[in-house]
């Protein structure tokens, strides 16, 4: 296995040239699904490289044959205890875009596919939901800044490269985003390092961050950083974090709690969530419907069904196997439930349905101002 890595965000670009050069480059699919980091470390044959740690991280550049590579950064060493720092450049293991460290989270991960459920008899109510039932163990996750340059290559793969936010107290449903920004998991990561002293292009790079040839990571965090991570940390925060897995589709989801706001002598409550579905199998599949069912402690339950997600019918295949969105959900009560199921349609037209893990929505005890340092 050639030790030599492209950019997945170019493969639609590559593609042909990969299947002429395969002994030149890394393939790139091996790399969205992760797998580069497990495989054995061969010699690269062509480039003599020792083992991954030292494979050049290759890009292209925007021509339009797409065939020109040019070397953005070497591999590192995958870290399989502690974290990484603020200022760590990676590849995105899924999605394959480039980003940057900005701190870590400490998130509880509630795995169903580790921990069995209570009962399936309760999966289906309010009470029975079971999302606090299954024991949750400590998951490091980080918020990061993705590279501008790669953001056109994963919209067909992710539409969550932005945090939203509510605006103000005048309008409950007005909304704010914050575009470049994301939560990795620590499996994500494939850490590289780059002598470039300005490696990821984001408006908010240079004000965030500042090159330290002395340190390592060579990225450390501005006043302006800290700052504006103290200032947002309620906004912010990652908390916990469902998995569950269907006939081979894994859904991932992590809820935000966003803030209330007044409505017509109400309070609304208002939270965002994101969701991963990434198929862990060979089968070509297809996200066709989607089914709702939300409690709130006020004690109504509704059920929402409809086509797709976000309006798109994401295809999950082995050259694309995740597709990753973000969307929102507001109650007039501060704490709630949310639970369903995904139709997913194979390739000889048949149906199955894969369950969304039950996830509590929780408001924080304190009333939030609004989040700060967000004009730049």
């Amino acid at each position: 296995m050639a030790a030599c890595a492209i950019r997945r965000g170019f493969l639609t670009a590559l593609s042909k040239y990969n299947k002429k050069h395969s002994h030149k480059v890394l393939c790139i699919n091996e790399v969205a699904r992760g797998l580069a980091a497990n495989r054995p470390q061969v010699p690269c044959v062509p480039c003599d490289l020792p083992n991954i740690q030292q494979a050049r991280f290759m890009s292209s550049r925007n021509r339009p044959e797409g065939k020109v590579l040019e070397t953005v950064g070497v591999f590192e060493a995958l870290k399989h205890h502690g974290k990484y720092e603020t200022g760590q450049l990676f590849l995105h293991s899924v999605f394959g875009y480039r980003g940057i460290v900005l701190f870590p989270w400490n998130a509880r991960l509630y795995d169903r596919d580790v921990t069995p459920p209570v009962a399936d008899s309760k999966a289906d109510s309010p009470g029975g939901l079971g999302s606090k039932e299954v024991k949750g163990e400590t998951h490091t996750y980080y918020q990061v800044l993705i590279d501008t340059r790669d953001c056109p290559h994963i919209s067909q793969r992710s539409q969550t490269e932005a945090v939203t936010f509510l605006a103000n107290h005048d309008d409950s449903r007005a909304l704010y985003a914050i575009p470049g920004l994301d939560y990795v998991s620590h499996e994500d990561i494939l850490p590289y390092n780059s002598t470039e002293q300005v490696p990821i292009q984001h408006e908010l790079f240079e004000r965030f961050l500042v090159f330290n040839s002395d340190k390592t990571p060579l990225f450390s965090a501005r006043d302006t950083l800290k700052a504006w991570q103290e200032k947002n940390h309620p906004w912010l925060e990652l908390s916990d974090v469902h998995r569950e897995s269907t006939e081979n589709i894994r859904v991932t989801v992590i809820p935000f709690y966003m803030g209330m706001r007044e409505a017509q002598n109400s309070h609304v409550y208002w939270w965002r969530y994101c969701i991963r579905l990434e198929n862990m199998g060979n089968e070509v599949v297809q996200l066709r419907e989607r089914h709702w069912r939300i409690f709130s402690l006020s004690g109504t339950l509704e059920t929402v069904r409809g086509r797709g997600v976000v309006g798109r019918e994401p295809v999950l295949s082995k050259e694309q196997p995740a597709f990753q969105y973000s969307s929102h959900v507001s109650l007039q009560a501060p704490s709630g439930h949310m639970w369903g199921t995904f139709r997913i349609e194979r390739t000889d037209g048949s149906h199955f349905d894969v369950r969304i893990p039950p996830f509590s929505l929780e408001s924080n005890k304190d009333d939030k101002a609004p989040p700060a340092g967000y004009t730049f």
